[in-house]
């Protein structure tokens, strides 16, 4: 994300059948089912939380500084194996980002299907911002209508009590589309992050000043002929356990969870996200597990992008964790949803997001990368098997 993230790898040493067996003892009935000899696969059942991933669109301007920025942070060859698949090597330290946005985005839709993705969650910018072009040529894609969406907003891009921004009821207006993602009672689904007590204090007076301004966000979809929005708070995880009730939250959850000096494994990360999830569950309400698929900046921080003025190239070079395997990824995101199912009913999320699509250059994505590489939607399909669709063999 463009202003931060909230907030090791032991190779695992089981065989395959270990880890399906030990996943399958961890899972509720009804929740997961294991078929056959094998593979987990979400059972087409009502109790499955959807499964969505976020999408942070620096890579589709030309030109404009997120997308610029992307071509200088992965541009060194040795970042190469992590660009988005349409990325072509312009010079051994330079990339190109192809300008057919609509193919593009089309052939992300086949993507998502194949793995069983529920939805997109956007990352919200205005219409006109060089981050929603993705948005809008999903939108006008013939494909959309297979593909749910929501939006997951910075607080910070609404402004504040003393002048709200436009993006609220731009947002309001996108609710209306017959793809945009509802959960139970009609609800759009509708995450508004990066919430911190400073922030609150400071542009809406205290907790009161900003549920105020949630439930002007409530009437405004009502008049708009939509059901109660379904809002989820995700930022400080101290401060959501204590004020999300108060201020009119349905659900906590986070954009990403992790340590800015954190290292080592793909097991530490996921078992750090999986702490997470229970730190949240203090605040009394639904949670909305954050799945990682990674968290290594090192691109950025070789080359920060102009928004991170606090960073020092090379400062923290050495905090990563490594990225996961197949079956790493399959087991974090299974465990997820057997989490959510683990929930008492009142208490129980509608939804798990994963970070993230394509936040390639701090090391989370599921997009295919160059030239080619699918692992990561391959581990999703086997997990989410039985709501996975048929998609083109041709995925990039």
């Amino acid at each position: 994300m463009d202003n931060g993230n909230e907030a090791v790898r032991k190779p695992f040493a089981l065989t395959r059948r270990m880890l399906l067996a030990s996943l399958s003892a961890s899972l509720l009935p009804g929740s997961l089912s294991f078929l056959g000899s094998g593979d987990p696969a979400v059972a087409a059942t009502p109790s499955r939380p959807l499964v969505g991933a976020i999408r942070w669109d620096a890579w589709y301007a030309p030109g404009s500084q997120p997308t610029e920025a992307m071509k200088q942070s992965l541009g060194p060859d040795k970042y190469r194996w992590r660009t988005p698949f349409f990325g072509t090597p312009a010079n051994p330290n330079a990339l190109d980002f192809s300008a057919s946005i609509q193919a593009e985005i089309d052939k992300e839709i086949d993507q998502a299907i194949f793995a069983g993705l529920d939805y997109w969650a956007f990352a919200g910018y205005g219409a006109n911002h060089p981050m929603s072009k993705a948005l809008y040529a999903f939108r006008a894609s013939p494909k959309a209508a297979g593909m749910k969406y929501c939006m997951f907003t910075e607080l910070g891009r609404w402004g504040s009590a003393a002048k709200l921004s436009s993006l609220p009821k731009e947002h309001i207006g996108l609710m209306a589309d017959k793809n945009y993602l509802r959960v139970e009672g009609d609800r759009p689904l509708y995450f508004l992050g990066f919430i911190s007590s400073a922030e609150v204090n400071r542009s809406w007076g205290g907790v009161q000043g900003l549920r105020t301004q949630l439930n002007r966000f409530r009437s405004d979809a009502n008049a708009a002929g939509l059901a109660d929005p379904y809002i989820v708070l995700a930022g400080e995880t101290k401060f959501l356990s204590q004020e999300a009730a108060n201020m009119g939250a349905d659900a906590v959850g986070s954009y990403a969870i992790t340590t800015g000096n954190g290292r080592g494994s793909f097991t530490d990360l996921a078992k750090y996200a999986e702490k997470g999830w229970n730190d949240l569950a203090a605040s009394q309400l639904p949670v909305v597990p954050t799945v990682m698929t990674g968290w290594d900046r090192r691109p950025r921080i070789e080359r920060p992008v102009p928004w991170e003025t606090k960073q020092r190239p090379g400062d923290g070079i050495n905090n990563f964790y490594a990225a996961p395997t197949k079956k790493e990824l399959a087991g974090h995101l299974a465990q997820s949803i057997s989490w959510v199912n683990s929930r008492p009913a009142e208490s129980r999320a509608p939804a798990v997001l994963i970070y993230a699509w394509n936040e390639n250059d701090e090391g989370g994505w599921l997009v295919p990368t160059f030239p080619c590489q699918t692992d990561r939607l391959e581990a999703l399909r086997e997990v989410l098997k039985a709501t996975a669709r048929a998609a083109s063999k041709n995925l990039c």
